[in-house]
């Protein structure tokens, strides 16, 4: 699934998106729609003004003051994305109201249309009209509510009118505060059921820019997200089944991690390890001639095992080390060599502490070993062993500098620790992670990725996973293996301080530039 173009489909799902947004919003929901505003309801408090005499002379037709006066401004608009014709509103045919606006507690003094957007539309409100203009009175059931009734007013797309009201406080109005406006009227064929909307003053942006910046948004914050739980490389091929992985002791840290990963992500699946060595997995790979298991070597496999199929993965740092007390930091590789070839026996000849030199080392198929011999002692052999203890040698063994052997990187490293004045090798992230060793620079090199890619380290090799022949597409041998070259199986790699081969300018060889 890694392959698929999801940041296609998801390009193209965020132009549905938009153009649905925008179609939704403008063409479908927004065809008709009718909106109301109150921008002003205000009753006169200056009553003790010098300039109140206007106020106080508000007066019905009847020369009859006004009680409590107040003014409501009202604003009808087209706020959909068609026009409103007459037909447009619901009340029946020979009803000229096309909105209701009642007013609790107030009666209605007087009414006036004001900021046409279209100056044509004054013809409806003329008072000789007939059949428009402006019906006000009381309500049937409420003697103390004001009624206006507007009428079907013709409104074009964002077309508005205003209209002024006069009103005063109803007889049997005891509040101190007057209720709001009511404003009744639907639109057939509109949004929903075609009621009038209140609306809200705009000083943004217009709302065709609002939603389809929002739905643009939505998409650009819900790419990502869907991107990484898409196209993660978690195995979306889940392979179910038992796998064995042997080999590498070096890599066996990445494996246990990537294996642990793995099983959870797909519970279906399990895995053993029989981690002792790069040899002895190829060895016991090729003698089991199994599909469900899986090889790993340092290193290439040689001549031998020709029916084993090799997949380069990572590109792991190996790093010498020394016990703290030997009073070293840094030594040429042919310092190394010398001490090797047995012509250095104490730490004082480079001028480090008075304690002989112990070697710690592995057995002959460790792939750790000969990626030591061949990359760091210039294709020597290591000595003979001659030490169980890494301390004294052995009774009949070989005289000579002490050598040893462990079986793993861990036990190596840990025989380095208690021993005064070894000497060992291993896996440099497992040594940097040791308390007590010290990781030796190579003609003043530390064991970086940076360094070993410039060609200025030189204990470094290519890990390579080997099956006995091609394993099946649907197979768990095959899906872990796309798991560990993919992004989930490349963080792993990388926590335990290796490069994925991918990321190599050579991948297929998985070397240095």
């Amino acid at each position: 699934m890694s392959g698929f173009p999801w940041e296609i489909v998801l390009a193209v799902i965020g132009v549905v998106v938009t153009a649905s947004a925008f179609l939704w919003e403008f063409v479908l929901v927004g065809r008709k729609r009718l909106g109301y505003r109150v921008q002003m309801d205000t009753t006169p408090t200056g009553g003790g003004s010098v300039h109140a005499g206007a106020w106080r002379r508000l007066e019905r037709e009847s020369n009859r003051r006004l009680v409590a006066p107040s003014i409501v401004l009202l604003r009808i608009e087209n706020i959909g994305s068609t026009k409103i014709d007459e037909a447009d509103y619901s009340f029946a045919e020979g009803d000229p109201t096309g909105v209701l606006v009642r007013f609790p507690g107030r009666t209605v003094a007087g009414v006036l249309p004001a900021d046409l957007s279209d100056p044509t539309m004054s013809s409806y409100f003329a008072s000789d009209s007939g059949t428009t203009g402006f019906g006000v009175g009381v309500d049937e059931d409420d003697p103390d509510t004001g009624i206006v009734r507007l009428p079907k007013v013709k409104l074009n797309r964002s077309a508005h009118y205003k209209v002024l009201v006069v009103l005063e406080r109803s007889p049997g109005n005891k509040a101190k505060k007057f209720a709001d406006p009511e404003v009744e009227a639907s639109i057939t064929g509109g949004v929903g059921n075609g009621w009038i909307k209140k609306t809200e003053s705009r000083t943004g942006f217009p709302r065709w820019i609002t939603v389809l910046v929002g739905s643009l948004v939505f998409v650009i914050l819900t790419e990502p997200v869907a991107l990484n739980l898409l196209d993660r490389d978690v195995p979306l091929d889940c392979a179910a089944g038992n796998l064995t992985l042997v080999g590498s002791t070096a890599f066996a840290p990445v494996l246990r991690d990537a294996a642990a990963s793995y099983a959870q992500t797909c519970p279906g699946a399990s895995f053993a390890f029989d981690l002792k060595g790069s040899i002895e997995g190829l060895r016991a790979l090729d003698e089991a001639a199994n599909p469900d298991v899986v090889a790993f070597s340092d290193g290439a496999k040689g001549d031998g095992h020709p029916l084993l199929l090799p997949r380069p993965i990572a590109f792991p740092l190996f790093t010498v080390v020394a016990n703290a007390e030997a009073g070293v930091e840094d030594l040429s590789l042919d310092q190394i060599r010398q001490i090797y070839d047995g012509r250095i026996t104490n730490w004082g000849q480079l001028g480090g502490n008075d304690l002989p030199v112990r070697l710690v080392g592995r057995p002959g198929d460790s792939g750790t070993r000969r990626t030591f011999e061949n990359r760091v002692l210039g294709g020597r052999w290591e000595p003979v062993r001659n030490s169980d203890d890494c301390e004294t040698v052995g009774s009949g063994a070989a005289p000579g500098v002490v050598r040893c052997e462990r079986p793993g990187t861990e036990d190596v490293l840990a025989a380095v620790v208690r021993t005064p004045g070894a000497l060992g090798y291993g896996e440099a992230e497992a040594a940097a992670a040791r308390a007590g060793l010290v990781p030796l620079r190579i003609d003043g090199h530390p064991a970086t990725l940076e360094a070993a890619d410039q060609g200025a380290y030189p204990f470094w090799e290519t890990e390579f996973a080997y099956t006995h022949r091609e394993p099946d597409a649907h197979s768990l041998a095959a899906s872990f293996l796309r798991y560990l070259t993919n992004e989930v199986g490349k963080d792993i790699i990388r926590a335990h301080g290796q490069r994925p081969c991918s990321e190599l300018e050579n991948p297929v060889l998985c070397r240095p530039t």
